[in-house]
């Protein structure tokens, strides 16, 4: 039987830490990471990528060290290089002012995105105006009310709703971001449906199995613990809505990029840390904070029952997987 010997100066002594499941990649995640990395393979560098491939700062700079360029516009890009749209999508200008450049394009593009793309343009074809429910900037955002020129509109609250003028009441549909929170999500299209009773929506939510996964199982180790840990970075949609499920439901939250951004003080009196991670969070970040943990007193780890995903995506065309193998996490 191990004994615990007791220290004072660490803020969780005996303290347990508990693991959300599902945590961290999603499918679109992992395969938006592994076709910069086959491009990288294949081409060689240099490997140009428009945005962030994912928000998640220990893959943008593990991904920059190996020979990726990250930049904001395509002008920024020799003409006839080799450039990978980010996870989030891309407007269509930005496909067609690829085209005009001459780039070799590997679209990265979350395949749960490229839904929602296909959504807009069979509603706008049947002369629909569309409404996003969506966080204003977000690339993902952009990317989509970007596949119409016209007859868009965003909203991101229930007051938002309130506020919105539109062509004709009766001629309306709405998609949703993929990475919203689920609550969040349902309240304003519910507002939505009650001030447009004919509005129109896809006959499955845009909010991806990932995003729901992992709300879902922070709303069960709230439950189980005291302080819930977030593994991701400040501008992840998705880590920073699992922040706000905890918060919301009595458990204080963090977002922390990595170890190095935990707090001592955080932990003071918690005896039971529950820890999770964002879609775009690897899984060696979380080993890293649970040593960190364990430096500050906590002295053992389980992980919750929970789902476990088997879904995966495949790559374009052009960037095989070697031996056909599923991505790595």
């Amino acid at each position: 039987m191990q004994t615990v010997t007791s220290d004072l100066t660490l803020p969780i002594v005996g303290a347990d830490i508990v693991l959300a499941q599902p945590r961290g990649f999603c499918a679109g995640v992992d395969r938006a990471i592994e076709i910069v990395e086959r491009a990288l393979q294949l081409h060689g560098a240099p490997i140009y990528v428009r945005h962030e491939i994912v928000h998640n700062k220990f893959v943008v700079d593990d991904l920059r060290a190996k020979g990726a360029v990250f930049v904001k516009e395509l002008d920024e890009i020799p003409a006839g290089a080799i450039v990978i749209f980010s996870a989030h999508g891309v407007s269509q200008t930005i496909q067609v002012e690829a085209k005009k450049r001459n780039l070799q394009v590997f679209d990265a593009t979350c395949p749960l995105v490229t839904k929602v793309h296909v959504e807009v343009a069979k509603m706008r074809k049947s002369d629909l105006e569309v409404i996003m429910i969506g966080h204003k900037g977000h690339p993902e955002v952009e990317g989509t009310l970007g596949q119409s020129t016209d007859g868009m509109y965003l909203v991101e609250t229930v007051a938002d709703v309130a506020k919105l003028v539109v062509a004709d009441p009766k001629k309306l549909a709405f998609v949703t971001q993929t990475t919203l929170s689920v609550d969040d999500a349902a309240a304003v299209a519910d507002a939505l449906r009650a001030r447009f009773p004919s509005i129109q929506e896809p006959k499955k939510s845009d909010i991806c199995y990932a995003t729901q996964n992992r709300q879902d199982a922070v709303k069960l180790l709230t439950k189980q613990c005291d302080l819930v840990i977030v593994v991701g970075s400040a501008n992840s949609s998705n880590s920073n809505r699992l922040r706000e499920v905890a918060e919301r439901l009595g458990v204080p939250a963090y977002l922390i990029n990595g170890p190095e951004s935990l707090e001592p003080q955080w932990l003071v009196g918690k005896q039971h840390i529950g820890v999770t991670a964002g879609a775009s969070a690897p899984e060696v970040l979380v080993k890293r904070v649970i040593e960190q943990l364990k430096t500050l007193g906590a002295v053992s780890v389980r992980t919750m029952d929970g789902l476990v995903e088997n879904v995966s995506f495949p790559l374009p065309k052009g960037l095989p997987r070697q031996g056909g193998d599923a991505p790595k996490k």
